[in-house]
């Protein structure tokens, strides 16, 4: 199963909606988007499926890939790695998945996938960082198949 996180790009601070939820992308934030979005269309397989938290901050994310996506609760700000990986069913998926998401949930999961602590792992606003679990030796095994930011590309 290959899992690919992608947290929001760069949104307005929250003093200026008073809304977590309603956070939206700067115009810096919209070209970190529409950057990863186009590599990431270019590397997705077709069958991937695309998830994002309820945040506008994310949905608009997730809407630069030019995919459907759907949006889950269990992807909300200050979800839960657990909630995350329920949703995506991690490691038994037969489809690509990836999830448009927030810190600290993302970074807590790569951390945990890849036995990290929790604070250990953080992940920049616009980045990706795409994990594949694999059998080996009758055991499993996560791989850190890339981690891309938008100002590399």
């Amino acid at each position: 199963m290959d899992l690919i996180l992608w947290r929001h790009a760069e949104a307005i601070e929250l003093d200026l909606v008073g809304d977590d939820l309603a956070r939206y992308l700067t115009p810096r934030g919209e070209k970190q988007a529409a950057r990863m979005g186009a590599w990431l269309d270019r590397q997705l397989p077709d069958g991937a499926k695309v998830w994002s938290s309820p945040a506008v901050r994310a949905e608009q994310t997730a809407a630069a890939l030019g995919r459907k996506f759907k949006v889950s609760a269990a992807l909300a700000p200050l979800a839960n790695p657990d909630q995350l990986l329920g949703l995506v069913q991690w490691p038994h998926a037969r489809a690509c998945v990836l999830v448009v998401g927030h810190q600290p949930t993302l970074g807590q999961t790569v951390a945990r996938l890849l036995g990290l602590r929790a604070e250990d792992c953080a992940i920049k606003k616009g980045a990706v960082w795409w994990l594949r679990f694999r059998e080996r030796d009758e055991s499993g095994q996560t791989v850190v198949v890339t981690v891309q930011t938008p100002d590399l590309l």
